[in-house]
């Protein structure tokens, strides 16, 4: 039982003062009892004694709207009470036991790039903690082919630093830019790289450093490769999105540099493109990613007018061919544009130097911005379903059926969208555009029945962009009662205050609400 305490997972206390702890009243009385308004003011009196650097917490009103609200969604803003900027584990142990004593949220922030209002406050208000000045790369081994960051390093500044040190290895996994490592790991991320890569789920974080909602700080496992030893902790906290432990420090895995090249192809509908990609990807031949976009999204970006290109307005394939040399590009493409002929490919288009490639593969890295031009002041509802995942080798076979059904369903209803897919995982997207509350209100209804067809497909609710609240609704459709109550029972089990980005992902307590 000793063990089981001192590895912070059950029946912790706080080693504080003699007596029961807050953890065990919290499990007496069965669901979370917040603070009041005023032990939150002393809360916050409190941080700011704790914390002389003037910077390290902010009631500025600016700095709780800008917390408080996402331009990346379209979900209600709620301001946080305050904001706290940690510089260390040891900061946000201190912060951790602060918000314990006077049962105040705490709403972990890192790049706020995320999609279904995990950043979002409580209700009742609480401390969002701002990861973004621990932001350091802290050691490199690229013996190992893995390094040590803080929460609120960049990816996209990783990969440069690396390549600004000659180091020839990456970090493969590629969301929005702007994402930290922290969220990453917290929503359980991926992109366009998935197909060849996997997941934040696929063993590119071999450890990490969590303050849980005790104060205690744990680190899931060594930074060996691969680890048999005990449960898999650190996959705990992969897609938990902060609702367990606030994560202080990161070893991720890199993978080798390779050269790539980027192609386009149009095909007659969706369907045709989805085959070839079929085939494609059992020629095992070096695909890094394959993108389908459908015929909106095309028109879309020729509209944008930031593209050096007038494209076809066809559904289209983007590809990403990878190989360790120019001649293994090379041979990749022509098996490749050999396969998509068959399924009625036409005008397939093979960069011809880096810059091209470059240029090639923003127009479809523009997908979001391309596709809000298309409706003048209107709104974006990103959504993101998923028809069938198998790592690294995924069927994709009932895409095209959930993307034809998505395409009439929208075009019923008159709502303009366009559609982006990471074909090869058989993951898509859908940019559904509205101008005022009543459209909204369409828009809402058709993601509703665009992600209960995605999980009749035998998919998921949410690909790549987390539960959040936007959507905790479905789990239980999902996952299945039995499941989602396991999840509650290891929320209780490590948070009993609930205190921990209360009400994201799932509902533990019953009566507490987002």
């Amino acid at each position: 039982m000793a063990s089981l305490s001192k590895g912070g997972i059950i029946g912790f206390a706080l080693a504080t003062t003699w007596g029961v702890s807050p953890f065990e009243k919290a499990r007496s009385i069965g669901k979370p009892q917040f603070g009041t308004p005023k032990d939150f003011e002393r809360a916050i009196q409190e941080l700011k004694e704790a914390f002389h650097n003037a910077d390290a917490v902010s009631t500025d009103s600016e700095d709780l709207r800008i917390h408080g609200f996402s331009d990346y969604d379209y979900r209600p803003g709620r301001l946080h009470s305050v904001v706290f900027y940690p510089s260390s584990t040891e900061d946000v142990v201190r912060m951790v036991r602060i918000a314990t004593k006077y049962k105040m949220p705490v709403i972990p922030y890192s790049g706020a790039t995320s999609l279904e209002g995990q950043t979002r406050s409580h209700v009742i208000g609480g401390i969002c903690v701002d990861m973004s000045c621990m932001d350091r790369i802290l050691e490199i081994h690229e013996a190992d082919s893995d390094l040590v960051c803080q929460p609120g390093a960049k990816w996209m500044d990783i990969n440069d630093i690396l390549e600004e040190k000659g180091i020839p290895l990456f970090f493969p996994l590629d969301p929005g830019p702007g994402a930290t490592i922290g969220g990453m790991l917290s929503t359980g991320c991926s992109g366009t790289n998935a197909v060849r890569y996997g997941t934040a789920k696929a063993e590119w974080f071999l450890n990490a450093t969590v303050v849980l909602p005790s104060g205690e700080v744990i680190k899931t496992r060594r930074r060996s490769r691969k680890s048999s030893a005990g449960f898999d902790t650190t996959k705990l906290f992969i897609g938990a999105e902060g609702t367990l432990g606030i994560v202080t420090e990161v070893t991720i895995r890199l993978a080798p540099v390779m050269s790539t090249t980027v192609a386009v192809v149009q095909f007659p509908d969706v369907k045709k493109a989805t085959e070839a990609v079929i085939e494609v990807m059992n020629q095992g031949v070096g695909i890094q990613c394959v993108e389908l976009v459908d015929d909106v999204f095309m028109a879309a970006t020729n509209k944008f007018g930031m593209s050096k290109r007038k494209w076809p307005e066809k559904d289209s394939l983007f590809f990403k061919f990878q190989g360790i040399s120019p001649g293994s590009l090379q041979e990749t493409a022509r098996i490749v544009q050999k396969i998509v002929e068959k399924y009625g490919g036409t005008g397939f288009e093979l960069a011809r130097n880096k810059q091209e490639a470059n240029e090639l593969w923003a127009d479809r890295k523009n997908a979001h911005y391309s596709g809000m031009s298309l409706l003048e002041g209107a709104r974006g509802w990103p959504t993101d379903v998923w028809p069938e995942k198998v790592v690294f080798s995924v069927p994709v076979s009932k895409l095209p059926e959930l993307v034809y059904e998505t395409k009439k369903d929208l075009a019923q209803v008159g709502i303009t969208s366009t559609i982006v897919g990471h074909v090869g995982d058989g993951n898509f997207h859908a940019l559904l555009l509205f101008r005022n509350d009543e459209e909204a209100k369409i828009a809402k209804a058709a993601v509703s029945r665009m992600v209960h067809r995605a999980i009749a497909l035998d998919g998921t609710c949410s690909g790549e962009h987390g539960v959040g609240v936007g959507k905790k609704g479905y789990l239980t459709e999902e996952l299945g009662k039995g499941t989602v109550e396991l999840m509650k029972t290891v929320k209780r089990a490590i948070d009993p205050l609930g205190l921990f980005n209360p009400g994201k992902v799932i509902s533990a307590f019953g009566l507490l609400m987002f």
